[in-house]
């Protein structure tokens, strides 16, 4: 889960944060190397509330687009309706 993700990358901050070297960090917390980079590119910096924000955003942005595409449909069929061609 992202919320999850963002508590592991925290704790890594933490534990460099303490003297510890990233790569025995990122093992400490039972992730590879790559996947710490590739999480922290995607939600580096992100706090857990931001995280929630982002995912509301994200299932709204997913309905509008479909909404969009049911009324454009929507109006192909009428117009075609219109021309007679039904």
């Amino acid at each position: 889960k992202p919320e999850e993700i963002v508590t592991k990358l925290r704790q890594v901050e933490v534990l460099c944060g303490q003297g510890m070297p990233r790569i025995d960090a990122i093992r400490q917390v039972q992730i590879t190397e790559q996947t710490f980079y590739r999480w922290r590119k995607q939600y580096g910096g992100m706090r857990t509330d931001q995280l929630k924000e982002l995912k509301r955003l994200q299932k709204e942005n997913d309905r509008l687009r479909r909404a969009v595409s049911d009324l454009t449909l929507d109006k192909l069929i009428l117009a075609e309706a219109a021309r007679g061609n039904y």
